[in-house]
């Protein structure tokens, strides 16, 4: 299996999980607090939304950095094959 070679996506991907990793502290933080569970509940599907997320996001550029790969395109097959993955994201996300 191949790495994320777009310094964009990797970003974007490092982002995410940074941001989740920030909510996960402040979850351990309510934990420790005495906070109610149905407020630690919430954050945690929080949370779980935002992996979720990072993960159709890295699944998507991985899909696209490979099929760019193997199947040689050109740049205008590119921007096609760019706008065919944004919709798979998007049904994806809306999946969970």
């Amino acid at each position: 299996m191949s790495e994320l070679v777009d310094a964009k996506a990797r970003t974007d991907l490092l982002n995410r999980l940074k941001r989740a990793e920030g909510q996960l502290r402040g979850i351990q933080r309510m934990v420790e607090e005495g906070q109610p569970c149905l407020d630690v509940a919430s954050q945690l599907a929080a949370v779980r939304k935002a992996l979720d997320s990072a993960y159709v996001r890295m699944t998507v550029c991985f899909m696209q950095q490979e099929l760019q790969e193997r199947l040689a395109l050109d740049s205008a097959a590119e921007g096609r094959l760019g706008g065919l993955l944004e919709e798979v994201q998007t049904l994806l996300g809306k999946a969970r």
